[in-house]
């Protein structure tokens, strides 16, 4: 660990110097300054969420910075030169603002623009269309922002391969999402939980439309405010809204080779009220994926070789769709209510040829079996909820209120047959239905009062209960009759209720010197399981966690963070069904599981240029206790209710020992003309101790890069390439792989219109991945075929009539409103700005 910080320090270190030593058309660091303001809605006195503010050297027609509005229209650019410049700021739906000739320089370095009042477009017929880029990733105090808008590789994708370019975010071949080389993430969706992700992560993040989402949120580090649950840390997917007066939406089409999608969106807004639907759905057409393996064990003086080769045909399929409703009460209360309602499943049938030979004292048997299996999964779930926000007169004070329910109906069932082929044994089988249900219930308060300019405390309370139920029913096959097998029949509930309450404060030191965040999350859980030799104990947690931020100038900032977090046992973790498809590979869950916990410590460097470039780089240490992995145990003879299965591997998640991972992950963006490079490296170390295991260390690295090429403002065409090596893990190594993606756009009828082509491995029918799993008494290899190789089209259209009235000016206590910024050199100030 020692080694990264040094790494960290000796390259901030040698990038100020090379700042301090620029020519000076650059200027100095300590010539640099910034901007800060706030833009509201000239009519609702509302802030303005995602705006984009630009600046423009006099003279030019090309912004060469800028950033996009929080959701308190806050707004700060860092590292500006001395000089003469333009600003202006855009958002659908308003007219620009532009503010002629704000200098910087002279004494007058930290620009504060006030509050800057944007007015609707005027225009009650004709459509009006604005476009404004928001940075492509955005690094904040507590969180990395990723901004998919320009991706043009993921265009008809899903949320999966937006994903594959978040920094600090790894996606493995089979849909696994890692954070900081972690897999143990919680998941949210609007900063809300959802029961989508209970049953199986990656299904749902196949069910999100890339062209639905506005950005996603990486929180390594989450602070008080946040629930403990994830030790990797929090992703946090927000969907696309629309705020805007008027009637506008989009419609998103792709139709491919492999994956086939399409989402609809509609939003409209008059004075106070404000709706919106959306309605998403896709397809993953049936692809066969050819695997083979050996795996040979050991049992006293018996040494048995198996080995399988088989087809898998798989299909995935979805769709979401959503209501919200947000009213406007008065300037200072609002209510918003949503409903979304969720689907997603998969199919597969194949079969798997057995080739089994069994040497016992040197006396060969052979056992020939063909396995014949099919299994499906569905799960359907709602979401609704109901937010209350209250501002108030003292900036940033602030009360909000949320109820939010999910509740989840799942089914995963199975058949297989195994016939014999070189001996008469009578054929085996069985079929198995698991259905469930999970719901969820979140009641949650939160309090924001500022007490000085640089002193703001935040508390709030969460009850979150949760309840899941699901039974099994087993056949089995007898003299070629299924008869129900009630050794394998039975049901399952299990309860969980987390009670927890924070307080945070928000502070600056030493006259801006020191700059962060820091605050205790305390929760309490209880558990319940009826499961039969279960008995689950209640805990509680003291979660403590902080942020701390140093500008060394005004465009590189280097932070410090800590959290303790846990991770408590998922549905499919918990769930006791056997899933035996195939009864050689059998998987199940265990109700007895421990939370994991997590110490997580960052340290983190970020340097911005004037041409637009932009670095990151994280040096981050974990340290884990009762770390939830995936464990293999070989089994000669297992025994499940009255049926007894040879030669089987049962895999399920156990509490392996400690974990330890250290390691860095750099971010870096470049513009170059009409090129744009972007790259994501991953180095990381993880050291996995269990007693009575070896202690094992796996190195691992993830490297993509992401080129794009404007021809005209209108065309642009873009190359992604993502490697992860393999990785040695407590058990065997986890495989590496490699894809690539290339795309084209073009923008049509003044950009409110696209069409753009995808291609992924064009060059390659399957990624072949190649695993092991070793354990005391066996030895297991295995190789996969998935077919990535497809061609896509996708088409997107966006509409929109804005209908405005002007209506009476609210009256705030007798507070006059703020009049708009004047086009004139605006004068110094410091804050005002987050």
């Amino acid at each position: 660990m020692k080694n990264i910080f040094l790494l960290l320090f000796l390259l901030s270190a040698g990038l100020n110097l090379k700042a301090q030593m620029g020519g000076p058309n650059v200027g100095t660091n300590d010539d640099r300054g910034k901007i800060t303001g706030v833009v509201t809605d000239s009519l609702t006195k509302q802030p303005v969420d995602y705006a984009t503010v630009s600046i423009y050297k006099q003279g030019n027609n090309s912004p060469f910075n800028g950033a996009s509005t929080d959701p308190k229209g806050n707004f700060t650019i860092d590292g500006i030169s001395p000089g003469d410049y333009k600003v202006t700021v855009d958002f659908l739906g308003y007219k620009r603002h532009t503010i002629d000739h704000v200098v910087i320089g002279g004494g007058n370095k930290n620009v504060l623009l006030g509050n800057i009042l944007l007015a609707p477009a005027q225009n009650s017929l004709k459509e009006v269309q604005i476009v404004g880029h928001a940075a492509t990733v955005e690094n904040k105090i507590d969180k990395l922002v990723y901004n998919p808008a320009n991706d043009l590789t993921s265009q008809g994708g899903v949320a999966l391969d937006v994903l594959q370019k978040v920094p600090m975010v790894s996606v493995d071949i089979n849909g696994n999402v890692e954070l900081m080389g972690n897999t143990n993430v919680q998941f949210l969706i609007n900063g809300k939980p959802s029961t989508i992700f209970g049953a199986s992560i990656t299904d749902a993040l196949q069910a999100i439309p890339a062209s639905q989402i506005k950005s996603i949120e990486v929180i390594t580090n989450p602070g008080a405010k946040y629930d403990a649950a994830g030790t990797g840390g929090i992703i946090n997917i927000i969907l696309k809204d629309n705020n805007v007066q008027g009637v506008n939406g989009s419609v998103n089409l792709t139709a491919g080779t492999r994956l086939e999608n399409g989402n609809f969106n509609i939003n409209a807004k008059k004075g106070k009220i404000g709706v919106s639907a959306f309605f998403s759905g896709n397809e993953s057409l049936t692809s066969a994926t050819p695997s083979s393996g050996n795996r040979t064990s050991t049992a006293g003086d018996t040494v048995t070789n198996l080995n399988q080769n088989g087809v898998s045909n798989f299909k995935r399929s979805g769709y979401r769709s959503g209501f919200s409703f947000n009213w406007d009460i008065t300037p200072k209360d609002a209510l918003t209510a949503s409903i979304n309602f969720n689907h997603f499943g998969n199919n597969s049938n194949g079969y798997t040829n057995n080739f089994q030979t069994t040497n016992t004292a040197g006396l060969m048997t052979d056992t020939n079996s063909v396995n014949n299996s099919t299994s499906r999964f569905s799960d359907n779930s709602t979401d609704w909820s109901l937010f209350y926000k209250k501002t108030f007169k003292n900036k940033d004070q602030e009360l909000d209120v949320l109820y939010n329910q999910s509740s989840g109906s799942n089914n995963n069932d199975y058949s297989q047959q195994q016939d014999y082929t070189n001996v008469i044994f009578p054929p085996a089988g069985s079929i198995g239905s698991n259905p469930g249900t999970d719901k969820e219930t979140d009641i949650s308060i939160d309090y924001t009062q500022p007490v000085t300019k640089t002193f703001t405390i935040e508390t709030g309370a969460k009850a979150t209960i949760e309840n899941i139920s699901n039974s099994v029913v087993t056949q089995t096959l007898n003299n070629g009759v299924y008869l129900p097998n009630p050794f394998q029949t039975y049901s399952f509930t299990y309860g969980r209720k987390i009670y927890a309450y924070y307080l945070s404060a928000t502070f600056s030191l030493f006259n801006n010197f020191l700059n962060g965040k820091a605050g205790l999350r305390d929760e309490y859980t209880v558990s319940t399981s009826d499961f039969p030799n279960t008995t689950i104990p209640s805990y509680n947690i003291l979660a403590p966690s902080f942020v701390l931020s140093h500008k060394l100038d005004k465009t590189q900032t280097i932070k410090f963070s800590y959290s303790y977090r846990l991770e408590r046992p998922d549905y499919n973790s918990l769930n006791p069904f056997y899933n035996i498809s195939d009864p050689h590979n059998i998987s199940t869950g265990d109700p007895n599981l421990k939370p994991e916990l997590g110490h997580n410590f960052e340290l983190g460097y970020n340097k911005s240029f004037s041409n637009g470039a932009n670095i990151y780089v994280a040096g981050f240490y974990r340290y884990n206790t009762n770390d939830l992995q995936s464990f293999t145990t070989f089994y000669p003879n297992l025994k499940i209710g009255d049926s007894t299965y040879t030669n089987v591997s049962l895999s399920q998640r156990d509490n392996i020992g400690r974990e330890v991972t250290e390691g860095v992950n750099l971010f870096g963006s470049l513009p170059a003309g009409k090129f744009t490079f972007r790259s994501n490296m991953f180095f990381a170390d993880r050291i996995t101790t269990d007693p009575g295991l070896p202690e094992v260390s796996g190195f691992t690295y993830r490297i993509n890069l992401n080129t794009s090429y404007e021809f005209v403002k209108t065309l642009a065409a873009e190359f992604f390439i993502n490697y992860r090596s393999s990785q040695r893990t407590i058990q065997g190594t986890n495989p590496g792989f490699v894809f690539y993606n290339f795309a084209v756009r073009k923008q049509l009828f003044d950009r409110k219109a696209s069409i753009g082509f995808v291609a992924t491995n064009p060059f390659n029918q399957y990624v072949n991945v190649q695993s092991n799993t070793y354990g005391p008494n066996f030895n297991q290899n295995s190789l996969r075929q998935i077919p990535l190789r497809s061609f896509g089209i996708s088409l997107m259209y966006k509409f929109g009539k804005l209908e405005f009235k002007k209506e009476k000016e609210p009256q705030d206590n007798g507070t006059p409103d703020e009049a708009p910024v004047t086009p004139a050199t605006a004068p110094t100030g410091g804050g005002g700005g987050k």
